[in-house]
C-alpha cells in the first residue's frame, strides 16, 4: 500500500510487518492427585493434541510430559523448564489438553500471564479453547485457573473432613501399619485387617522385649539376620522402624491422629497384642533407654569395622573377683549391622587406648586440634595457681615445656569420656578397627 510521506511529499511503500510464527510446545501432564474419573492419561492427551495439531496445521516444535502435582508453586521441573525456554524464545505457544494442565495454583498461573504480557507467550491452545494475548482471553484463562485452585482447596477441606469422620468411627486413616493390611472390599474399604504373614512376628517382637528383656537392636538383628523379615515393600525393617512399632498403641487398639496432637481414638480393628503386653514392653524399653543414656562410652561412633564397614559398638562386662569385689571391663566390637557373621574380634578399652597411642605418635598433631586445647588447660592451671597463692604462684607451667603428644595420651588415659571423644573426634571416620589393630586411613 502506498501512502503520502509527510516530509518528502512523495508516495512510498509502507513496509509490511509479518506476524510472528507460532511455534508450539505440546505439554501433557497427568496429575498425581485424585481428579475426575474421566482424566486422560498422558499418552491419550498427546494422541488427541497431535491429531488437533495435524488438523489445524499447528507447528509443534517440542513435546514435554510430566506427572508432578500442580498444587504447589514451583514444584514441577518440566513446567519450570517450559517457563525458561519461553523466555529464551525457543517456542512461543503452548498446546495442552485443558487450562488446568498448566496450573492449579496462583503462582504458576501468574508466571504464564506475565510471559503473555511480556510478549514471550503468544498463544495457549487447548482441546476446546484458544487463549491469545488479549485482555478478554487472558481474563478467562485466569478465571479457569482460579477455578482449578478453588477445586484443590475444597478438595483438601473435604479430605480432612473425611479423615476426621473415619477416625471418629475408629477407622485407621491411611496406609495400614506393619502387621495389618488395608481392606479392599468395597463395603469394608476403610478398615484394616490382620496381616497373616507379619502379624505373628509383630506379636513375637513385643514378647521378646517384654518377657525376655531384649533390646530394640537385638530385635532388629533377629528380624534381619535370623528371620530375614521384610516389609510389604519388600525391604528389611530398619532399626528406627523397630522402635516406631514399639511406640504404636494401635497394636492393642487405640491410636493418635494426627500424630503428636494428643487426639486419641479407639480403633475398631482386631488387636494383635494385649494392652498388658504393650505396657510391659514399654517398661522394659524405658529401662533400656535409661541404661543407654547413663552408659557413656568414649570411642563409639568413631571407628569403622575393617572387615565389613559396619560401625563399632561397646558393651560392659562384669567379673567377680576372688576378694568378693566386681571388676568392670569395656569391650569394643563390630556392630555387625552389615554382616551378621563378621569375624572381627573384640578389643578391651585398655588395649584400644594403647593402639590409639600408636596413632598419636604417627599423626600430625595439628590434626588432633590439641594445641589450642592444651594452651587453654595451661592458662586455666596457672590462673588457679595465682588465685590459690594470692597472686604469687609457687609453680607455673610454660607452654613450651609441655609435649602436646604426651598431653594427648594423658587425656586418653585419664580424661573423661567426653574429653576422649573430643580428642579423637578430629579423626572421625578415618579410624579403622581390624583384628584388634587400629589403622588411620589417609585423606
Amino acid at each position: 500500500m502506498k501512502i503520502k510521506n509527510p516530509t518528502q511529499g512523495e508516495d512510498y511503500e509502507k513496509p509490511r510487518v509479518e506476524p510472528k510464527k507460532i511455534r508450539y510446545c505440546l505439554y501433557a501432564r497427568k496429575s498425581t492427585e485424585s481428579e475426575e474419573r474421566q482424566v486422560l492419561s498422558i499418552d491419550s492427551q498427546i494422541k488427541e493434541m497431535l491429531q488437533l495439531a495435524d488438523r489445524e496445521g499447528l507447528e509443534v516444535v517440542t513435546m514435554k510430559r510430566e506427572s508432578h502435582s500442580a498444587k504447589e508453586t514451583g514444584q514441577r521441573p518440566i513446567f519450570n523448564e517450559i517457563i525458561e525456554e519461553l523466555k529464551q524464545e525457543k517456542f512461543n505457544a503452548i498446546l495442552t489438553w485443558a487450562p488446568d494442565r498448566i496450573s492449579r495454583n496462583a503462582g504458576d498461573l501468574g508466571k504464564i500471564v506475565d510471559l503473555m504480557d511480556a510478549g514471550k507467550l503468544h498463544m495457549i491452545r487447548t482441546f476446546g479453547q484458544t487463549f491469545g494475548n488479549n485482555p478478554n482471553e487472558k481474563f478467562l484463562l485466569m478465571i479457569l485457573g482460579s477455578q482449578a485452585k478453588l477445586e484443590n482447596d475444597n478438595r483438601g477441606i473435604n479430605v480432612k473432613r473425611g479423615l476426621r469422620t473415619r477416625v471418629e468411627m475408629g477407622l485407621w486413616p491411611g496406609m495400614a501399619p506393619l502387621g495389618y493390611l488395608n481392606q479392599k472390599l468395597m463395603d469394608r474399604k476403610c478398615q484394616i485387617i490382620i496381616d497373616p504373614e507379619r502379624a505373628p512376628i509383630i506379636k513375637k517382637m513385643f514378647e521378646k522385649v517384654a518377657y525376655e528383656g531384649w533390646s530394640g537392636r537385638k530385635v532388629y538383628n533377629w528380624l534381619r539376620f535370623d528371620l530375614n523379615f521384610y516389609t510389604r515393600g519388600n525391604k528389611p525393617l530398619t532399626l528406627s522402624g523397630v522402635y516406631r512399632i514399639f511406640d504404636m498403641p494401635i497394636y492393642y487398639g487405640p491410636f493418635e491422629y494426627p500424630r503428636k496432637s494428643d487426639n486419641w481414638y479407639q480403633g475398631t480393628h482386631e488387636p494383635i497384642i494385649t494392652k498388658e503386653l504393650y505396657e510391659k514392653a514399654q517398661e522394659h524399653l524405658k529401662r533400656d533407654k535409661i541404661v543407654r543414656e547413663n552408659r557413656e562410652f568414649a570411642f563409639t561412633k568413631l571407628f569403622t569395622c575393617g572387615m565389613c564397614q559396619s560401625g563399632i559398638t561397646a558393651q560392659e562386662k562384669y567379673k567377680e573377683l576372688k576378694d568378693g569385689t566386681t571388676a568392670k571391663y569395656v569391650y569394643y566390637s563390630c556392630s555387625k549391622a552389615k554382616d551378621r557373621n563378621c569375624p572381627n574380634k573384640y578389643i578391651r578399652e585398655e588395649e584400644l587406648i594403647e593402639e590409639l597411642f600408636k596413632v598419636i605418635d604417627k599423626v600430625d598433631i595439628n590434626e588432633l586440634g590439641m594445641r589450642m586445647k592444651l594452651e587453654e588447660e595451661i592458662k586455666r592451671f596457672n590462673r588457679l595457681q595465682r588465685l590459690s597463692t594470692k597472686g604469687t604462684p609457687k609453680y607455673s607451667i610454660n607452654e613450651d615445656d609441655v609435649n602436646t603428644r604426651e598431653y594427648a595420651k594423658y587425656v586418653l588415659r585419664e580424661g573423661t569420656p567426653l574429653e576422649k571423644r573430643e580428642l579423637m573426634g578430629h579423626l572421625r571416620s578415618r579410624l579403622v578397627l581390624n583384628d584388634k589393630k587400629i589403622t588411620l586411613l589417609k585423606e
